[in-house]
């Protein structure tokens, strides 16, 4: 049974300029290795305004990523999760869609990440 979707609090103060990961719950399995492929519950919003952009949630089921095609945020954030834990990565533009301008809707934005590790290989 997975645990419930998180709810992510509009972030106070100014954004921070570098990645920030924060273990919210530590995990007892297997742990995610750079590289490898893990399946993720996640949920994100803008840091600037809380506004959910993205989430596995709403979608009713966990999604498989192999963490190279991923944001460099998650590439460096999620190694070291542990199968059945809950992290909360805080990702500059730098780490996530690039500068503004950068061609993404989200481009030039700070991301807040909850993401839940169901599995990794």
């Amino acid at each position: 049974m997975p645990p419930e979707p998180p709810v992510i609090e509009k972030p106070e103060g100014p954004a921070p300029t570098e990645l920030v990961v924060e273990d919210i719950e530590v995990g007892d399995g297997a742990e995610a290795q750079p590289g490898a492929t893990v399946d993720v519950h996640y949920k994100g919003v803008e840091f600037d305004t809380g506004d959910e952009f993205d989430s596995s949630w709403s979608r009713g089921q966990s999604v498989a990523f192999p963490l190279a095609r991923l944001i460099p945020g998650w590439q460096q954030g999620i190694p070291g999760m542990k199968v059945g834990g809950r992290r909360k990565l805080t990702v500059p533009p730098e780490l996530a869609y690039g500068p503004a301008g950068s061609g993404h809707q989200l481009s030039g934005k700070t991301l807040v990440f909850v993401i839940d590790l169901m599995g990794t290989n």
